[in-house]
């Protein structure tokens, strides 16, 4: 018999300036606590993370999303009668969270995560529904179309998109496994949807993999938004073998651990949605998530530990000593040193330690060459209200520069990993030219 697979909200939490739930006295008890439930669950869903603009009214649309095939706006899902989901009735609401089509009939992008949130159970889309009904305020604000190539620009060739890639059906308990592997399961593949941005994408746009019946893909790291997502498999080099459950859980609930610090997109998750949960379900997320084995293909640790020993005293002695022999060494010395340190530890949940880091790691350096050139702030929240920033170099730096100083940090403190290229920075410089600068 399948487990029935429920949320855990002991505590619901309302941020304060973005989402309020404004609950009326006419409503019954009953009809407040499903609203509650429901904010709750987009919390989980990160919905504000995606259907907020920059400097935008809450929910109310507009946030651009940059893919292979052109450029998507996300929409107005407030209560508002004629620019967005006012008219919908609960049925509309199912479908366009199960199937992807909206209310007049027409099909969304796969940027809208539907093809997780086909997972999600009828009760948690219940209460859904009742908190963008009754528990927001409703914002006029149009649509934006979307910009893509032919021929995704045209609607219904989403329909065929469908049938090939969308899997139908709410989450299925696994008979055997405990209740809070089902309950990590349900939320990592469905409400949280990781594998939107975890898992690697296929040529027409689909994830390549939904759950954890094919290791090799699902979790296993993808480049989104300019930014790299590290795996969340048992890869040994970037994934989460080396974790503790408990780290897993800090680092969702606080964005930053001794080991290292949210950065880019999960910056915001954790701000927006993962901090909001309680620690049953973080926990939950981090049983299911330790449980999944590394990839086959995926390389392992191997290198001689004498060695690395050997590396990491001398880039740290030669940085002592003020000898930049060592190509990227002065770059470091100049612009690194002072919050990394000399021997890469940095200073716990302060500055990140650049040493066996799993971004640092990262097979795609693209991440890191987004954070030199334009910086990144760990998120504020409720644990660890301090947003600690980086500051952008681009400005100061060459492409060069960039590419020799990410190489030392890469090849030296036990890391061993590819080298970064100055064409690398430089085509990433020119993809992030638009985009407002962030620390």
């Amino acid at each position: 018999m399948q487990k029935k697979i429920k949320l855990h909200f002991v505590v619901i939490v309302v941020i304060t300036g973005l989402i309020t739930v404004r609950l009326s006295a006419q409503i019954s008890p009953d009809t407040q606590e499903l609203v509650r439930r429901g904010a709750y669950c987009a919390h989980a869903g990160d919905c504000i993370g995606c259907h907020t603009a920059q400097k935008g009214e809450p929910f109310a649309g507009g946030a651009p999303f940059t893919i292979s095939v052109g450029k998507v706006y996300s929409t107005n899902i407030t209560p508002d009668l004629e620019t967005g989901i006012g008219r919908y009735n609960m049925k509309d609401f199912v479908k366009v969270m199960r199937q992807g089509v909206a209310k007049d009939g027409h099909n969304l992008y796969p940027a809208m995560p539907y093809t997780s949130y086909v997972k999600v159970s009828q009760e948690d889309l219940s209460a859904l529904y009742a908190y963008f009904m009754m528990g927001i305020q409703p914002v006029h604000s149009p649509n934006r179309p979307a910009q893509l190539k032919w021929p995704l620009g045209v609607r219904s060739f989403m329909a065929i998109w469908n049938a090939l890639y969308l899997k139908k059906g709410e989450y299925a308990a696994n008979a055997n496994k405990s209740v809070s592997w089902n309950q990590g399961a349900y939320l990592v593949q469905g409400l949280c949807h990781c594998g939107d941005c975890h898992t690697p994408r296929g040529i027409a746009g689909q994830v390549k993999a939904t759950s954890e019946q094919d290791p090799e893909q699902f979790l296993a790291g993808a480049i989104i938004d300019n930014w790299y997502t590290s795996p969340l498999n048992g890869e040994a080099e970037t994934g989460l073998l080396a974790w503790s459950k408990d780290e897993v859980v800090e680092y969702l609930k606080s964005g930053r651990t001794g080991r290292v610090a949210a950065a880019g997109v999960m910056a915001g998750v954790v701000a927006k949605s993962t901090q909001y949960l309680t620690d049953i379900d973080l926990m939950a997320i981090a049983e299911y998530l330790k449980s999944l084995p590394p990839p086959n293909n995926k390389r392992q640790r191997n290198a001689d530990s004498a060695m690395q020993a050997n590396a990491a005293s001398a880039a740290t002695r030669a940085l002592r000593a003020g000898d930049t022999g060592m190509r990227g060494s002065c770059v470091y010395l100049d612009n690194c040193n002072a919050c990394h340190g000399s021997d890469g530890t940095g200073a716990r949940r302060t500055f990140p330690n650049l040493a066996r880091n799993e971004n640092v790691n990262a097979q795609h350096p693209v991440s890191l060459i987004h954070i030199v050139l334009a910086g990144s702030s760990m998120p504020s929240t409720q644990t660890a209200p301090s947003a600690f920033a980086m500051p952008g170099f681009g400005w100061r730096l060459t492409d060069a520069q960039i590419a020799d100083v990410l190489n030392f940090v890469r090849g030296n403190w036990s890391n061993h990993t590819a080298a970064v290229s100055r064409i690398d920075v430089g085509r990433l410089r020119k993809a992030i030219a638009g985009e407002p600068h962030k620390l």
